[in-house]
């Protein structure tokens, strides 16, 4: 059994260029990004996903992969994967943008923790989000979801020179936007709460000077921030799944969009 120079090529050709996709969206993605999880794993289920998408996508183009033209594909397959990831991952970043808000409306603005999976302090009432956020995405089979928008990205952007457009990486950058929106909406409730109990205490405090109005307002405003969260948490974590959803369903669009 001979092979030629040709389909060594094209061989190699339809495992790397998807591998190299899949693997800069698992670098990217949430979930699969975090530090805990060592990078050789992340190597090895990118060559699994790669297998087992490679017979379902186009067949890439004959190029040299370690040619001009293929070193050029091989970045465009990382910028597009590494968007796709991007752009989920700013779905994590809004509820962390409204634990924030939500925090600095209680008066827990000082109260910091390292967040494990992405190394940084974030607000404790963040990290609660951002747990919540975690466990709904894997019990809403998110990764899978996320996944199969990688797979279906190979037939809306095939393999080529010519993948990221400016149009798409302007869409991207516009729909990031949506983190700012979408964690204020989260956000709103607990801040509305708090604006009316803050309005009280101002009443209370200009009726009733005596009274130390700081003593009994960080508790009251705690614990009724606290009330709000978790009375809220259903809606909360169901704008988010429509965020995950909206999220998996525009980076292919707009990565693709021409």
């Amino acid at each position: 059994m001979q092979f030629s120079d040709a389909q060594l090529q094209q061989w190699l050709a339809n495992f790397f260029w998807p591998f190299v996709r899949i693997g800069a969206a698992l670098m990217a993605a949430p979930i699969f990004s975090v530090r805990q999880v060592p990078a050789r794993y992340r190597v090895v289920l990118a060559v699994m996903i790669t297998l087992l998408v490679q017979p379902l996508i186009p067949a890439s183009p004959v190029v040299d992969v370690f040619g001009s033209e293929g070193i050029m594909i091989t970045l465009q397959q990382i910028g597009i994967g590494a968007m796709m990831g991007f752009v989920v991952q700013l779905a994590f970043n809004a509820l962390i943008f409204g634990g924030q808000a939500m925090a600095y409306s209680m008066g827990l603005g000082f109260a910091h923790m390292v967040d494990p999976t992405s190394g940084v302090q974030v607000p404790t009432v963040s990290q609660y989000w951002l747990v919540l956020a975690i466990l709904a995405f894997l019990l809403g089979n998110g990764h899978l979801l996320l996944l199969g928008s990688i797979a279906q990205s190979f037939h809306a952007l095939p393999v080529a020179v010519d993948g990221l457009t400016r149009a798409g990486l302007w869409g991207v950058v516009s729909w990031s936007s949506r983190l700012f929106a979408a964690g204020l909406l989260m956000a709103l409730p607990v801040i509305m709460a708090l604006l009316l109990i803050n309005i009280g205490m101002g009443v209370v405090s200009r009726a009733a000077p005596q009274l130390n109005i700081f003593a009994i307002g960080f508790p009251i405003t705690l614990l009724m921030g606290l009330l709000v969260m978790w009375i809220t948490v259903p809606q909360i974590m169901g704008g988010f799944e429509s965020l995950v959803n909206e999220a998996l369903g525009v980076s292919v669009d707009l990565l693709g969009a021409r």
